[in-house]
């Protein structure tokens, strides 16, 4: 218990200086966009001189740092701006987008671990033999896979061809569990298998090399029941999947955000995606940094997993 409440104690203290980071980089590099707050509120209709008096009535002429000191004013009052005309603020459209996200994000990332354990401990257990060869070539196949094109094939042959699953839109679990399964199901598998592929390459090393380990061959000359040789050899060889876990959550949280496009889901992707069309940089902004800020606390979460997984790292 004492080693977990280190662990996260020093995590919490490196955290505000990472976020801290986040913000600059998000509002720094938006701020070189090219389009014009004030273009964007007041019209193209608009005179100079309003759109100038705009400019100043909301600062936007101030020095950089004093900007980026009152950006972080705002936030700290949860306030993230307004959109371009008609002016909402961008907090409610994150709030209202963000959950959709987490759902496929945490859909995604089920299938995506459970197709990982089954392809890559089955290559470990049967080394060289031609399931391992078989679950070599898929996982192959779904790393050089694109998200965004097996969403589109997911589409063609399981909602046009074969009509079991719809074409895009979202259903409020809600509403109907069923027509929220199925609304979630294509579109989490598109971003699942990419992920899925290359952790199984993972968990299969990790696995061969942790059953290759003498403790492993004592526990199994000794007699030791199999099921309960593999489940501890598991258990360790899981430490390196769950690192490279915590970085490949990010690709998931952005794979989301590309497929929600294309499968009409009413989520992050789509307020990127507004926000860059209409040139709205506030509702970008808004969007960005919330992801950005869910990557940093997910990659915490996985840390202090690493303790659960293994207790030999608690002493580090």
């Amino acid at each position: 218990m004492f080693a977990l409440l280190r662990l996260t104690v020093r995590r919490l203290v490196i955290l505000p200086p990472m976020l801290l980071g986040v913000t600059l980089l998000v509002f720094v590099v938006l701020q070189f966009s090219p389009n014009d707050p004030a273009y964007n509120a007041l019209g193209d209709g608009a005179s100079p001189e309003a759109r100038a008096a705009y400019r100043a009535e909301h600062g936007l002429d101030d020095p950089l740092p004093l900007r980026y000191v009152r950006f972080l004013g705002q936030l700290a009052q949860g306030d993230l701006g307004y959109t371009a005309p008609p002016a909402t603020p961008v907090i409610d459209r994150v709030v209202t987008a963000f959950p959709l996200t987490i759902q496929l994000t945490v859909l995604g990332l089920v299938l995506a671990v459970a197709g990982a354990l089954a392809f890559g401990v089955t290559g470990a257990l049967h080394r060289d033999r031609w399931p391992d060869q078989v679950t070599r070539v898929l996982s192959i196949a779904g790393v050089a896979m694109p998200s965004f094109w097996l969403g589109i094939l997911l589409i063609q042959e399981f909602a046009l061809g074969v009509p079991i699953f719809p074409t895009g839109g979202y259903v409020n679990p809600a509403d109907s569990l069923t027509g929220w399964l199925l609304s979630m199901a294509l579109p989490a598998i598109a971003i699942a298998v990419p992920t899925a592929a290359s952790l199984s390459r993972l968990v299969r090393t990790s696995m061969v090399e942790e059953l290759d380990k003498d403790y492993v061959r004592t526990a199994t000359g000794n007699g030791l029941p199999r099921a309960i040789v593999v489940r501890g050899a598991l258990r360790n060889a899981l430490i390196t999947p769950l690192t490279v876990l915590g970085l490949r959550v990010g690709y998931l949280l952005s794979g989301a955000v590309v497929i929600e496009t294309i499968f009409d889901l009413p989520g992050m992707g789509k307020l990127i995606l507004e926000g860059v069309t209409n040139g709205d940089v506030a509702l970008v902004q808004g969007a960005v940094l919330t992801i950005a800020v869910a990557f940093l606390l997910v990659n915490l979460v996985v840390d202090l997993l690493y303790l659960l997984v293994n207790p030999r790292i608690r002493a580090v």
